[in-house]
Order: C-alpha cells, then structure tokens, then sequence
C-alpha cells in the first residue's frame, strides 16, 4: 500500500470512530500504579513512527478535538527515564534507539477482557496514531506457566506482515505488565459479527470472502513456517473495512523442520491427530479451515457434542452433517478440508482455486 492509500485508509478510520471510544476512560488500578517501572523490549519500531502516521493527518483539528475532550492520560513513573524501554528501528536507516513507555500513549475505554488481561483502545500522543493495548499481568502468566507463550507470540507476531493478519507494533514491559501494541481491529471479533446475525450464521458470499482471505493469510504463515494452531471466530477480528485479520498467535509455533506433537487450541477445531496425542504439522490450519467455514454457515461447529467426550469421539470417526440449506458446493469444500488424513486435506491453493470460494468471494478492491 502506497503512503497516500496508508494516509487515506488512517483519516477514514478516524473518521469513522465515534467520539464515545474515548468516553468512560477505565483505567484499572494496575495500569495507574506510577512506582513500576518499564525494564525492556525487544521492540523494532520506535515512536512516533507509527504505520500511517509518518506524515501529517489532514484532520488534525477532528484529532486535537478528540485528545482535549474524550482522552485522559496514563499516569506513568515521576522519573520517565526510569521507565523507558529499549528499542530499535528496523525501517528507518540512521535514527537512534526511541523507547516505548506508557507516558508515549493516551488510554481509552476497554475492548476486551480475558483470563490474562485487558485490552484497550490507545492512542500513541504524536502521531494521534490510533492503536489497541494489550496488557497482560505477569502473576496471572507465571501462575498459568505461559510465559514461554506469550514470548512466542510476541516472536511470531512481531515478523508477520499481511493486510489480513494483525499487525504487533512492538510491547515493553515492567515488573507486573506485559504491554502488547497492537493493530486496531475497529469491528472486533468475528465471533460476536457471527453470533450477531439472524440464526447466527452468514451467508455463502461473506463467509466465502472470510475464507479466502483467511486461506490466503494462513498461507503466507505456512511460507514463513509458522503453525497457527488455533483459528477460530473468537480469534479472528475484523477490521475498518470488514476485512479478517489473524489474531491471538499464543499457541502458534514456528516449525521449520519439524512435526509438533503438543495438544493445545480449541476442542471443536482440533483435527484427529490432535485429539489422539499424535504428531501434527500445518495442516492442522487446513481442518481448521473447514471448521471454521461450516460454523459461519451453519451456526456451530460441525463436531459440537454435549460433552468433550463426544466431540471428541465426533472428532475421531469424523461424525458429522450438513443442513439442508448449506450448498453442494460448499460441501464439496468442507469435505475435502475435514479430512481425516492429514496430507489428503486441500491446501490453501486448493481452497483459493475452488469453484465456490471463484463463485462467491467478494473481490477486494484495489
């Protein structure tokens, strides 16, 4: 994308966001405790650099509008030295290290919450460049002994660069937090667009699009070897425009040379050789795809069971049906993507070349 198309796609997303994003500023405790103190990072792009903001927005008076009513800063450490982290610039040929800290970005409302912590709406104070803070608390990860996760995450993430994979600008961290920068997702989880829609479920277009553009984004992680492990609506997010984006790379791995043999993602979209503690490889992101294209014309997974025993044995003799209403052509796909034998399963070229994702896909514009 050129840097008039970045410039145009930045002021339509500001555009298009209400002034109520910045309302009812919550901060939680934790993010307000200014005796905690930012260590390191192993960031590669410094403030205010953002993607789409190199240059001036040609609506900055909406902006300033926004950052003097509706945002309230981070309190941050007395001494910003102290809670500076270290970073460098991939992008930029001479500059010296910049560094992230809380003091770099205003806080809006929630976005999200999880298990190991909060997501919010930010704004980095330079570049007015909009952006989600994922912060994470480093008791709640060293209690659930992920931390080896959430690097590989923070790995995997920060090298992936595809419009339909969500961007991770960088993070730092201190001795309670994990702050994660992340791409903003404006129309949130596919999980709640789906569950939204009327017998919750989309038609054969919009759920072709969703599938072609995750194909083509799975495939690019394949080529840089890395295992998803873990599609599913509720971690895939759509952006501005509609558009899907890959998010949450917690259980991905980068597997160059090897099969990998831990069991780990979401019951209902787990393939056989998963579920039976076998090795697996990346087509274990191909049967996901298969799943995830029945539930969103369906309205659930197909291998769904009152119990984990049942999916599970749903899952292994490959039990399942389809409705009336879903096409012949969209069962011949899922078909050949809820396959049992790993290597039989149609690979992303298959899925982006198939008669029905040809037939229904919206094609996006250039």
């Amino acid at each position: 994308m050129d840097k008039e198309n970045y410039a145009t796609h930045h002021q339509s997303t500001i555009q298009a966001l209400k002034v109520s994003s910045f309302k009812h500023l919550s901060i939680s405790d934790a993010e307000q405790d200014d005796n905690n103190t930012a260590k390191t990072s192993m960031e590669l792009m410094p403030p205010p650099k953002l993607p789409l903001a190199s240059k001036p927005i040609d609506s900055n008076q909406m902006q300033q509008q926004y950052c003097n009513e509706n945002c309230k800063e981070v309190k941050t450490a007395k001494n910003e030295e102290d809670q500076k982290v270290s970073t460098s610039d991939a992008n930029t040929e001479s500059q010296s290290q910049k560094k992230w800290t809380l003091v770099d970005f205003d806080i809006g409302r929630p976005l999200g919450k999880g298990k190991f912590g909060n997501v919010y709406l930010a704004r980095e104070k330079r570049s007015k460049f909009i952006i989600a803070m994922k912060v994470l608390y480093r008791l709640v990860i060293d209690r659930a002994q992920i931390l080896h996760q959430v690097r590989r995450e923070i790995e995997i993430q920060m090298h992936l660069r595809h419009p339909n994979i969500l961007r991770m600008y960088g993070y730092f961290y201190d001795d309670k937090r994990i702050y994660l920068i992340l791409e903003y997702a404006q129309k949130g989880e596919l999980y709640k667009e789906l569950h939204s829609q009327p017998n919750k479920r989309f038609d054969e277009q919009r759920t072709a699009t969703y599938i072609a553009q995750l194909a083509d984004a799975l495939k690019y992680c394949h080529s840089k070897k890395v295992i998803h492990r873990d599609i599913k609506p509720e971690n895939l997010l759509l952006g501005a425009g509609g558009e899907l984006k890959i998010a949450d790379f917690g259980w991905s791995v980068h597997a160059p040379s090897s099969r990998r043999d831990t069991l780990c993602g979401t019951l209902d979209y787990l393939p056989p050789e998963m579920v039976s503690g076998k090795t697996h490889n990346h087509t274990v992101d191909f049967w996901s795809v298969g799943v995830l294209c029945y539930e969103c014309l369906v309205g659930q997974p197909p291998f769904y069971a009152k119990t984990n025993d049942e999916t599970c044995k749903n899952i292994s003799k490959l039990r399942y049906t389809f409705p009336s209403f879903v096409s012949e052509d969209a069962k011949d796909l899922i078909s050949k993507l809820i396959v049992v034998d790993p290597e039989k399963r149609l690979d992303m070229d298959g899925v982006l070349a198939h008669q029905w994702i040809v037939k229904n896909r919206k094609i996006e514009k250039a």
